[in-house]
């Protein structure tokens, strides 16, 4: 996802049983329907990402955040 493009979160992936990362995201607010962008990037690889969910910023992992199931946000409405 680019930086500053607004997307909804539409769930999270979980990989196995029991997914600690999966159900810590939702957690942090990483659920259906909130509002989510990228907000910056790290200078090595891009890692980690600055990533706004709600009004809540979070560093995140690229493979914690390609986790994060999203769609685009229709900026026309």
């Amino acid at each position: 996802m680019p930086r500053h493009v607004s997307a909804t979160v539409v769930g999270v992936t979980d990989v196995g049983e029991d997914d600690r990362i999966a159900r810590r995201l939702r957690e942090l607010g990483f659920v259906d329907g909130e509002p989510v962008k990228v907000v910056a990037v790290g200078p090595v690889g891009g890692e980690p990402l600055l990533v706004q969910v709600g009004s809540t910023r979070f560093a995140l992992r690229l493979r914690e955040a390609a986790r994060v199931d999203v769609v685009p946000v229709d900026p026309a409405g």
